[in-house]
């Protein structure tokens, strides 16, 4: 099964994403795992993250963290997981900011931000027929008016084409406002049209 949740910044998409598994996990013995796409780079991220961990800390999540290259991970996911990922957004900037052997951002190489947008829909594809549940947590940016800045408009046209695949292949598609959790897909079906 595949979920996509998605919502603003601390819309507590990443606290019912957490509560949703733990619940799955403890009433089938699966296992949690956790891959955090987040990285220490100041200390407002530095204090998130140690949020996060505290969190979760007494629900036995195994946590990977993976800022880029998620399909690396494919070894390491079993039947019978529960997976939780967090988060896409996060995971598409560091991925636009990798350099190649030249120094390059993969932003600035044609084709590169393509490629890697694949490999991740096909990773989390493959991550789906091994595990019981995969969930995607992602930040609804796109509501917000139009930059001027032309790499943030391409991350935001790339985010954009990822939610999009995400939710057409997910089970379930649900938006967190305000702390509520909005249904627009379960167990395949649209529900909010």
């Amino acid at each position: 099964m595949l979920t996509f949740i998605s919502g603003g910044v601390r819309s507590g998409k990443s606290a019912y994403a957490e509560k949703w598994l733990v619940e799955q996990a403890n009433s089938s013995g699966g296992r949690l795992i956790y891959i955090a796409s987040g990285q220490a780079t100041d200390d407002e991220m530095r204090e998130r993250i140690a949020k996060h961990r505290h969190d979760r800390a007494d629900a036995g999540w195994l946590t990977f963290e993976q800022p880029i290259a998620i399909a690396e991970l494919l070894p390491h996911i079993q039947p019978g997981d529960y997976v939780l990922w967090d988060c896409l957004t996060t995971w598409l900037a560091n991925e636009m900011y990798t350099t190649n052997q030249d120094g390059i951002f993969c932003v600035n190489v044609p084709g590169c931000m393509e490629r890697k947008c694949s490999e991740v829909v096909a990773a989390v594809e493959n991550m789906r027929e091994i595990a019981t549940h995969v969930t995607i947590v992602s930040n609804e940016v796109l509501d917000e008016l139009p930059s001027p800045y032309e790499e943030t408009k391409r991350y935001s046209q790339l985010l954009g084409d990822l939610h999009c695949k995400f939710v057409q292949i997910a089970d379930n598609a649900i938006e967190m406002d305000y702390g509520f959790a909005i249904e627009w897909k379960k167990e395949g079906q649209v529900c909010v049209q």
